[in-house]
């Protein structure tokens, strides 16, 4: 039954569109992990390896007071952007590699009006992270770039930039 039921995911997995199976993804991750990611539905727009692209729509739950993103929800937009590419190498890598924020910085520019995309272009110097995490087995650090946007209300007009530093640890088998 269970490899009946492993093969039936597969299959469906394989015919679902990739942005879908990334979205579907980060979302189990944040049932299982982090309840607020869960809480915020980020969607994956673009996932490669240079590039990621992440929106979170403006709705109830990610509102504040005054009807535009609260910053909580950009934080975790910003998280999801800067950490999808690093995740992406570490599986592709096949190592046992933990991966935290260790400090992050917002400059919030304009109000968030509608649906923010959250996109991260520092995908060659992650993966260059990554290898050399990897080959150390030290702790590893990267300024990571992320802006986001509200295309429908501001074009290509930032609303806020934020810099994460990226900490990469290989861990050992114990």
């Amino acid at each position: 039954m269970a490899n009946i039921a492993a093969t039936l995911g597969a299959k469906l997995g394989k015919a679902l569109p990739e942005n879908m199976r990334n979205t579907l993804g980060i979302r189990a991750f944040g049932f299982f992990k982090i309840p607020l990611l869960f809480f915020v539905s980020p969607s994956v727009r673009e996932l490669s390896d240079e590039r990621c692209v992440v929106s979170i729509p403006l709705n109830r739950r990610t509102r504040n007071h005054l009807k535009s993103m609260y910053f909580g929800t950009l934080a975790c937009g910003a998280d999801c952007a800067g950490g999808l590419i690093a995740v992406r190498m570490i599986e592709r890598e096949g190592a046992n590699v933990s991966l935290v924020f260790k400090d992050f910085k917002a400059d919030f520019l304009k109000r968030p009006e509608s649906t923010v995309f959250f996109t991260c272009e520092d995908g060659k110097a992650i993966q260059e992270l990554v290898r050399k995490t990897i080959a150390s087995g030290e702790r590893e650090n990267l300024s990571v770039r992320v802006t986001a946007t509200c295309p429908d209300k501001s074009g290509a007009e930032p609303v806020a930039e934020f810099v994460l530093t990226l900490s990469l640890k290989r861990r050992d088998p114990k």
